[in-house]
């Protein structure tokens, strides 16, 4: 049976899986519906329409399915909500709003870790496996695919996408597509590759040298990114390259490259470990 401190608040229609635990002073107002076995630890606020499935951890302040922060958009209107998956841990404050969709509620999917006060921000769609460090911002529309990594106060611009395996530099920024296993290093500029992750994924020698040499050829060859994919095509069979070939052709925001802000005299004039 769920278990309900006496001083949390539910409001409208609250639905609770087996074995739910809402800790002291939670306020809860429905359309809600968590999952088997998810725990609320105490000062959670949920607002609906939200959906939360089973085992997620919900550790104190946190607020989920709040109201976008638009100027354009009717803070009172409930819209599609938020929809989170399964066993995913939440920390201290963090925020995630509702989307601004007619159809699609912001999405957050499995096993993610997000770190005290993250945030992702309407109509953020976040894959499996994400880890958000503390204080990293997803803001509108951003697009985070399986196994990410967000370091410490960064921040993602609204409609990026965050490609596979890749991660983000804490303390930085960005406001172009990351491709997979790619590293932001500073603002907009690719640095390295994530070989770490890759490994931890599982990947074998012969994936990891085929992202070795996409990375070459869009980051260290000195070709425009049009010539770089039209290189990139010569081995279109390979099904790591169809991965970067096909993040590419649906980029709306543009693609990180080694044209952003020249991070070395930060980074102490450490080379490039990708030689």
């Amino acid at each position: 049976m769920p278990q309900v401190h006496g001083t949390a608040i539910l409001e409208g229609d609250v639905e609770l899986g087996d074995g739910v635990e809402i800790g002291p002073y939670c306020i809860l107002r429905g359309p809600i519906r968590l999952g088997s076995g998810t725990r609320l630890l105490g000062h959670a606020v949920l607002q609906g329409p939200l959906v939360i499935g089973a085992e997620n951890l919900l550790w104190s302040g946190v607020a989920f399915g709040m109201a976008p922060q638009s100027h354009r958009y009717d803070p009172f209107k409930p819209g599609p909500g938020v929809a989170i998956g399964d066993r995913n841990v939440f920390r201290e404050h963090v925020t995630i709003h509702r989307a601004t969709h007619d159809t699609e509620p912001t999405r957050i999917g499995n096993r993610n870790f997000f770190m005290a006060n993250s945030h992702a921000g309407h109509d953020c769609l976040v894959g499996d496996g994400c880890t958000f460090a503390n204080g990293s911002l997803l803001a509108g529309h951003v697009e985070v695919e399986d196994g990410a990594i967000t370091g410490g106060n960064s921040a993602v611009h609204q409609f990026c996408r965050v490609g596979r395996g890749a991660m983000v530099s804490g303390g930085t920024a960005m406001s172009l597509d990351l491709l997979p296993y790619f590293t932001l290093t500073t603002i907009n500029y690719v640095g390295s590759m994530n070989l770490v992750g890759m490994r931890r994924r599982g990947h074998s020698s012969a994936e990891i040298d085929s992202v070795r040499w996409v990375y070459r050829t869009i980051c260290r060859s000195g070709l425009s990114l049009k010539s770089a994919v039209d290189r990139l095509e010569t081995r279109r069979e390979d099904p790591m390259v169809a991965m970067y070939l096909a993040a590419i052709a649906k980029s709306r925001r543009g693609i990180a490259t080694r044209h952003g802000r020249d991070g070395s005299e930060r980074r102490g004039g450490i080379p490039d470990p990708i030689a």
